[in-house]
């Protein structure tokens, strides 16, 4: 008995090491981020509020280079949260968060709608559509979310489907050293590959 807990626990350890996101680039990024942006006229009845910034000048930490396209900030009910450890994004962004707001915010209308993620994907299916599908697809998005802190990534890993969220940051691109970049969707209008927002969260809000 006493060998079978030891295994369970020594289970459990490499299970919490496995799945713990790694706070280092969190931390970097908050020597050098603000903690918040003021948008106002935020409401889980509305869209997402998007201020472009003409700004030239990009953030360099280490071998990444973050260049802020958008000023952002939504209320939206959580449809679906995914946890990232060994993808090559995961470092900066350690979890996706699928987010609806207007009428996918409406607990009535996600009854009628199966929805998963995988692969950074937000992917969803009826049986019968209980709203149009271009309201489906205009109020809802599947989030890739970089924690501007070590204690927003803590809060992040408390995050449920079902919760509301009230999230302001900034829409960003990324470039790395290796050639590699990561490129955030600018609308709320497109699907398929290229459409998730890549969204450097500053300060959240949970109801």
């Amino acid at each position: 008995m006493r060998k079978l807990i030891l295994v369970l626990f020594v289970l459990f350890l490499a299970w919490h090491w496995i799945s713990a996101p790694d706070a280092d680039f969190s931390e970097q990024l908050a020597k050098v981020i603000e903690p918040q942006t003021a948008i106002n006229g935020l409401a889980i009845d509305r869209p997402p509020r998007q201020i472009g910034l003409d700004s030239d000048q990009p953030l360099r930490i280490d071998n990444v280079v973050i260049r802020f396209r958008a000023e952002f900030g939504l209320v939206a009910r959580v449809l679906g949260r995914r946890d990232y450890r060994w993808d090559s994004w995961s470092e900066l962004s350690p979890m996706d968060l699928a987010l609806g707001w207007g009428p996918m915010s409406d607990p009535g209308i996600l009854s009628s709608i199966d929805m998963r993620q995988n692969g950074r994907f937000y992917f969803w299916r009826v049986d019968e559509f209980p709203i149009p599908r271009q309201q489906i697809e205009h109020s809802s998005a599947n989030m890739h979310i970089i924690p501007a802190s070590p204690v927003l990534l803590d809060a992040l890993g408390d995050i449920e489907a079902g919760d509301e969220l009230r999230m302001t940051g900034y829409l960003v691109d990324i470039d790395r050293a290796d050639g590699s970049y990561w490129r955030t969707s600018m609308r709320r209008s497109d699907t398929g590959d290229g459409a998730c927002e890549l969204f450097l969260v500053t300060s959240m809000m949970r109801f």
